[in-house]
């Protein structure tokens, strides 16, 4: 298989097969906030693919090149939530200046990416899967990468759930069923759906 073939896998496994949030329950925080409206839910998973795959870029390399060279490997985790920190911030500036209506209708959520388990969770990953042979699984393109589709995952779902949401607006529900208990049933439900991708074989 040559590497475009490596990449049309690396694509499915991070939107269907291990979503971070169908599969890994990563994120979930903003995955049920924000998905009422399908405005916001896009709004949400534009500036996630944007924080995920630069923070992917950057925590490559400040592990490579920093927390490796210099034996720090115990501040990981700490470098790497200031690093998407730090970006958020970005974001959330340029969201504020060019789309305020958005800025709006994310509310809280769009600061809580920098505690979206979700985004430090690819870094993470990014750099600490090994092979079997006990090399590194991701080079820095490859990291990259899997930020961006990690990212495209997360947006796929969240669209997909803001839809549903929208759906069920106009469908007759129990009173007690209306909200937060609905949204879970539906979840539950795509996670059991997206789990039947397990036993694809790419």
């Amino acid at each position: 298989m040559g590497y475009l073939g490596e990449i049309f896998v690396m694509a499915m496994t991070a939107i269907f097969i291990q979503n971070f949030v169908l599969s890994r329950f990563l994120g979930l925080c903003p995955y049920l906030g924000v998905s009422k409206k399908l405005d916001s839910a896009l709004g949400m998973g534009m500036a996630v693919i944007f924080v995920m795959t630069l923070a992917s870029a950057i925590t490559f390399l400040i592990n490579k090149y920093l927390l490796l060279q210099f034996d720090l490997m115990y501040l990981q985790t700490i470098a790497f939530i200031l690093t998407i920190a730090a970006l958020v911030q970005f974001v959330e500036m340029v969201i504020q200046k060019n789309a305020p209506a958005l800025y709006k209708s994310l509310g809280v959520f769009l600061p809580l990416i920098t505690t979206n388990c979700a985004v430090l969770g690819v870094a993470i990953l990014n750099t600490t899967a090994f092979r079997s042979d006990g090399s590194s699984a991701y080079n820095f393109l490859d990291s990259v990468l899997n930020g961006f589709f990690s990212g495209l995952g997360f947006t796929v779902v969240l669209l997909a759930m803001a839809g549903l949401r929208m759906r069920l607006e106009k469908a007759e529900l129990p009173k007690s069923m209306k909200g937060m208990p609905i949204a879970l049933i539906l979840a539950g439900i795509m996670a059991l759906s997206f789990y039947g991708f397990m036993g694809f074989k790419i």
